[in-house]
């Protein structure tokens, strides 16, 4: 038997993943098949829109390496487009998965405007099942185990998110033969293997087949857009405290080398070690404390104002690292704010009133990072330099949808001469190396 056949419990078996690599096999040893259940789509596509020459492409890519594997396009490049045209052009029963379930609903609403039959939805809430039907990654593994043979092809929105065990775990029992990942910004070697999942991404849906870089775009696709980092100073009290706890918490990982021992992974090894061992465990609060007195800081409190003041008659999304700054922020600005903890109601209200302008700006703590359809924002304000580079490119990309020739502009408020400044410089870097590398790839 080839594989991935294996022997167990006395009988050749395979991961349910590899059913579509297996078809040639099975039909050259003219073995029966009675593992589909999918159905013909008989719905014709009303989205009347041209896809871009690139959205062509892209699409012709996956085509080519036999309808498997990734697409990488900027966040407001038509991925949603691209992909209810590989759902037409395979006429065939089709599940859709995304992160969230604001996600979901929006996939359901585009899908539902994009195919004249009735559309799937299987989450927590609802389960209904169709031809065409959208889940998340939290569902998946139940839809997979109880109908997973009913779905010829199977797309991953945000597909950077797969890596991550549970959700791998999903993909890899689903026998879809025909799979197309999606993302705006795909995840490197490193952060495949940082996801602790026991799958890479070309293994559990195929290789990454097309990239589209932001810069190549902007101008016809998109915003013309610039980037603005801006430099706050601490207050004397604040340098103080930050001086302080950053020794305290720097003097424990430089004595223990955790840094030149564990590579990427010393925080890890810090927070492991801060379990069991009282001077670890006050170092990582020293840490927590670093961090939130950047995130607070009253130097970009100002900024924010100001930046506010500049842009009137702007939507303006700001962006914070925790809850607690976008909280008080919030008080102080008397702006909205989503979080983790805001409803799905009140999500709605909140979303609904800036995208009718009732509010001028919204405040966030990394929620929005993804799923934000809202085209008249042409700002973006991101508070700390401590996200990576997926973050800033999802921050910029929620600004970069085009509405005539306005230009979008993310600026990146950091704090002088603290761990910001560095970070900042680093995640810079990061976003142009995996941009080049992701065009390498491709």
């Amino acid at each position: 038997m080839p594989a991935p056949f294996a022997w167990i419990n006395g009988r050749w078996r395979c991961p349910a993943y590899a059913y579509g690599v297996l078809l040639p096999w099975l039909a050259q040893q003219e073995i029966t098949n009675q593992v589909r259940r999918w159905q013909p789509l008989h719905a014709s596509l009303q989205d009347t829109r041209e896809l871009h020459d690139y959205q062509h492409a892209a699409l012709a890519a996956w085509n080519k390496a036999e309808r498997r594997g990734s697409v990488v396009l900027p966040t407001g490049a038509g991925k949603t487009l691209l992909a209810i045209h590989a759902i037409a052009q395979v006429k065939r029963s089709a599940v859709v998965v995304c992160p969230t379930v604001d996600l979901l609903h929006q996939w359901y609403s585009r899908l539902r405007s994009a195919f004249d039959t009735d559309i799937g939805v299987y989450y927590g809430g609802e389960k209904l099942l169709h031809p065409l039907t959208v889940t998340t990654y939290h569902s998946l593994g139940d839809l997979m185990a109880d109908y997973g043979s009913q779905y010829k092809l199977i797309i991953f929105d945000e597909v950077h998110h797969l890596p991550a065990k549970a959700w791998g775990e999903a993909a890899f029992m689903a026998p879809a033969p025909l799979r197309l990942g999606l993302t705006a910004t795909y995840p490197s070697e490193e952060e495949q293997r940082e996801a602790r999942g026991r799958w890479h991404l070309d293994e559990l849906i195929g290789p990454l087949v097309f990239v589209q870089r932001i810069e190549d775009l902007v101008g016809e696709q998109l915003a013309r857009y610039r980037t603005q980092r801006l430099r706050v100073t601490l207050t004397p009290q604040e340098r103080q405290d930050y001086e302080r706890e950053y020794t305290r918490y720097m003097g424990f990982v430089q004595a223990r080398q955790l840094p030149k021992r564990f590579g990427p992974a010393w925080l890890n090894e810090l927070t492991r070690l801060s379990a069991t061992e009282r001077e670890a465990r006050a170092a990582l609060l020293a840490r927590q404390r670093v961090l939130r007195l950047l995130a607070g800081c009253q130097g970009k409190f100002q900024v924010v104002e100001t930046l506010l003041h500049e842009h009137q008659g702007d939507l303006c999304l700001i962006f914070t690292e925790n809850n607690t700054v976008a909280y008080a922020l919030a008080r102080r600005l008397l702006i909205p704010v989503i979080s983790h903890e805001t409803g799905a109601a009140e999500r709605k209200d909140i979303l609904d009133g800036f995208a009718q302008r009732h509010y001028q700006a919204l405040i966030t703590s990394r929620v929005l990072n993804e799923g934000v359809d809202v085209p008249e924002a042409k700002v973006a304000i991101v508070l700390g330099g401590t996200a990576g580079a997926r973050e800033y490119i999802q921050r910029l990309g929620r600004v970069l949808r085009k509405v005539e020739n306005r230009q979008a502009v993310l600026y990146e408020v950091v704090a002088r001469d603290t761990v910001e400044e560095g970070r900042s410089q680093r995640r810079r870097r990061a976003v142009k190396e995996q941009q080049e590398a992701n065009h390498a790839d491709s």
